[in-house]
């Protein structure tokens, strides 16, 4: 019988993975009050990257790493719905 190991981890969490998560937190929040859902863009971004690292380097972060994607995307699915609502209104006050 052969036994599989999974591939252990360094212990280390990624630091980019707590980045991500930190800014789809504010992104997420911020959207209500301050308008800061910009800042999903670079959640997504960071989440990618560290997903990678991650894999790379054999650390820990992976779920915070995904926790930050779909936050991020999540925001940007609805920042582009909303948009995509408002353009009928804007084309009929254009028209009037």
């Amino acid at each position: 019988m052969s036994s599989t190991k999974a591939p252990s981890t360094t212990g280390r969490i990624n630091v980019l993975a707590i980045v991500a998560v930190a800014l789809a937190v504010i992104a997420f929040s911020g959207i209500w009050f301050f308008g800061v859902g910009i800042l999903a863009t670079f959640a997504v971004g960071a989440g990618h990257v560290s997903l990678n690292q991650i894999k790379r380097k054999n650390e820990r972060g992976r779920s915070m790493a995904i926790a930050a994607l779909v936050l991020g995307y999540g925001l940007a699915t609805w920042a582009l719905l909303n948009v995509l609502t408002y353009i009928p209104v804007a084309l009929q006050q254009m028209s009037s």
